[in-house]
């Protein structure tokens, strides 16, 4: 079996599965993360990645890749294009995603209302996949605590695939990031990553701590690595 945060390729056995735990025909029984598969007893990676278990439960944490959107996902995107009755949204993905007018205006009315007065090109837009099927693009609702513009703060763009690493197992890594900063972050499933906070002093550091993470996503011993480096940087400002 293979170890914890260790680097696989595809067509990798990460484990061999004693009979009783074979998965029924047509799913998976412990197994239902993305990037594994069941073969003969055997569990494979399919992507780069690096492995990740816990609970009993092997997945792999793809190392590169684009993001492919999932219903419920909370994203950040940017207004790349306006219709009449819809903002079409750079999510990052294969898929331009739309968010409808009616989502953000209540009762709205092509003949009267103007999209552009409300979200225009080049706003970022903190929204939640409400739809997606890969029959058409995902709609996006801003509908719910939080989500709409965003009229402030700063917005790190990463690799998706570095997404998981940000946020750490159990939200490990983003909880050093917020109290280490003192920052409100808000992480995109996408890639994009937004942080308001207190200075620029710090909003450097953090952007410098997650750029940190993205490069070494693959190594072991990250998180006191950050931690070093925002005590160091940061200094007396922590806890002020």
């Amino acid at each position: 079996m293979v170890a914890d945060r260790q680097i696989v390729r595809p067509g990798d056995c990460l484990a061999l599965l004693e009979k009783e735990e074979a998965p029924p025909e047509g799913g998976f029984k412990y197994f239902p993360d993305r990037h594994v598969y069941i073969l003969n007893n055997k569990v494979y990676s399919d992507i780069v990645g690096l492995v990740s278990i816990e609970g009993g439960t092997i997945t792999v944490i793809p190392l590169e890749g684009v993001y492919f959107p999932r219903k419920d996902d909370i994203v950040i995107g940017v207004i790349s294009d306006v219709g009449v009755s819809q903002w079409i949204v750079d999510i990052k993905a294969p898929y331009k995603a739309i968010l409808p007018a009616s989502d953000v205006i209540e009762g709205f009315n092509p003949a009267v209302h103007n999209l552009r007065s409300y979200l225009d090109i080049g706003d970022y837009v903190l929204a939640k996949i409400a739809t997606f099927d890969r029959l058409r693009d995902p709609v996006l609702t801003t509908r719910g605590k939080g989500l709409g513009k965003i009229l402030e703060g700063f917005v790190i763009d990463i690799k998706p695939s570095k997404v998981a690493r940000v946020i750490g197992k159990r939200g490990s890594m983003l909880n050093v990031l917020t109290t280490m900063t003192r920052c409100e972050i808000v992480v995109g499933l996408n890639g994009l990553i937004w942080a308001k906070c207190p200075d620029e002093q710090t909003l450097n550091a953090l952007v410098r701590a997650v750029k940190l993470i993205e490069a070494k996503a693959h190594m072991k011993g990250l998180t006191e690595e950050v931690k070093l480096y925002l005590e160091t940087v940061l200094g007396g400002k922590r806890g002020q």
